[in-house]
C-alpha cells in the first residue's frame, strides 16, 4: 500500500487517486486551487486533506503529479527546490507528451520517476472510474521502477503500453489527433446538421459515427466511404458551396480532411488520380474564396443552442 499525494486535483488526478484509493492505497493529501478541483476533492476523495503542493509532496511516498504539460517541469523544480521531494520517493506524472526527462531535477536527488498516461478522456466524475477498466496507460520508467509501475496500472485495472522516451511526443500526438480533433470534427458536423434543420444532430450522427469508428478501428483505410472515395466531384462541389453559405468557418477543416482522404483513397487505388486532382482543385478554390471573404462574412453562424 502506498501513501499517495496528488498535486493537481483536476479531472485526471482526482479520478486516478480515487481509483487507487479503492484498490487499497491511502490518499493522504491533495492540492488544487480552483473551485472545480476543490469540488472534485470533496466528492471523489472525501476526508482527504486539502494542502499546499509542498505539504502534499512531503506527506506521501508516491507523489502523483497531474498538472498541465507545460507546467510540469516548473512544478517539479519548485518542489525539489523547496525540499519537498526526497530520495527514494516515487514521483509519477500523467502527461502524455513527457517521459522521464521532465522529472530530471527530482531524479538528480534520487527520486524514482514514472510516466503513466491514461489514454482516455476524463469528465472528472465518478463516471470515469468504470472507464479505467481496460484503459491503456502509456508508460515510461527505468528498469528499477518498471515492476512498481506495472503494479499501479494493475491496481487501476488498466493495460500498460511501454513507450520509449524518444517516442512520447509521437504517442501523444496520435492520441490528440484521434480524440481531441474528433471532438472538433463532430461538433462541426452537428453544426452543419443543425443548419440543415435537424432537430437532434447528435441522434442523427450517433449510429453513423459509431459504425464508422468501429469500422475504421478494425479496417483502417478500407473503411473509407463517401463522395471523395467514389470520385463524386459534383457532390464535393455542392458540399463546399453550401458549407460556405451556412458555416464558412468549417471550410478549412473540411478542405484539410478531404485532401487527406483523397490522398489515402488514391494510394489504395479506389480514387483515380485525375478525379483526385479535380477534387483538390475545387477544395483549394473554396479555401481561397473563404479567405477572401472572411470566415463569417454573409453567413449564419450556428449557435450552440441549436444543437441541444
Amino acid at each position: 500500500m502506498a501513501h499517495i499525494g496528488v498535486v493537481g486535483a483536476g479531472r485526471v488526478g482526482a479520478v486516478l487517486a480515487a481509483a487507487l484509493r479503492s484498490a487499497g492505497h491511502d490518499v493522504v493529501a491533495a492540492a488544487g486551487d480552483s473551485a472545480a478541483s476543490l469540488h472534485r476533492i470533496e466528492t471523489l476523495l472525501p476526508r482527504v486533506r486539502h494542502a499546499k503542493p509542498t505539504d502534499v509532496a512531503r506527506a506521501c511516498d508516491l507523489l502523483l503529479l497531474t498538472v498541465p504539460d507545460d507546467m510540469l517541469e516548473n512544478v517539479v523544480t519548485q518542489l525539489v527546490g523547496a525540499g519537498a521531494i526526497r530520495e527514494g520517493q516515487v514521483v509519477c506524472h500523467t502527461s502524455g507528451r513527457h517521459g522521464l526527462a521532465v522529472l530530471a531535477s527530482a531524479i538528480e536527488i534520487g527520486a524514482r520517476p514514472i510516466a503513466m498516461h491514461p489514454a482516455m478522456t476524463f469528465t472528472g466524475t465518478e463516471r470515469d472510474l468504470d472507464r479505467l477498466s481496460g484503459c491503456v496507460f502509456g508508460m515510461t520508467a527505468g528498469d528499477a521502477e518498471r515492476e512498481y509501475a506495472e503494479g499501479l496500472v494493475a491496481d487501476l485495472h488498466g493495460i500498460p503500453l511501454w513507450v520509449p522516451e524518444s517516442k512520447r511526443t509521437l504517442y501523444h500526438a496520435g492520441l490528440a489527433h484521434g480524440a481531441n480533433h474528433l471532438v472538433t470534427l463532430v461538433s462541426q458536423a452537428m453544426e452543419l446538421l443543425a443548419a440543415s434543420g435537424a432537430e437532434d444532430p447528435a441522434a442523427t450522427l450517433r449510429p453513423l459515427l459509431s459504425a464508422a469508428l468501429d469500422n475504421a478501428l478494425e479496417q483502417g483505410d478500407a473503411a473509407l466511404t463517401g463522395p471523395i472515395v467514389r470520385g463524386d466531384v459534383k457532390t464535393v462541389q455542392a458540399h463546399l458551396h453550401d458549407i460556405a453559405e451556412n458555416a464558412p468557418a468549417t471550410i478549412p477543416s473540411y478542405v484539410a480532411m478531404a485532401k487527406a482522404t483523397a490522398d489515402r483513397a488514391v494510394l489504395d487505388g479506389r480514387l483515380l488520380p485525375i478525379r483526385a486532382a479535380r477534387i483538390v482543385q475545387l477544395l483549394d478554390e473554396a479555401l481561397v474564396r473563404v479567405g477572401e471573404t472572411g470566415p463569417v462574412s454573409g453567413a449564419r453562424r450556428t449557435s450552440r443552442s441549436d444543437l441541444r
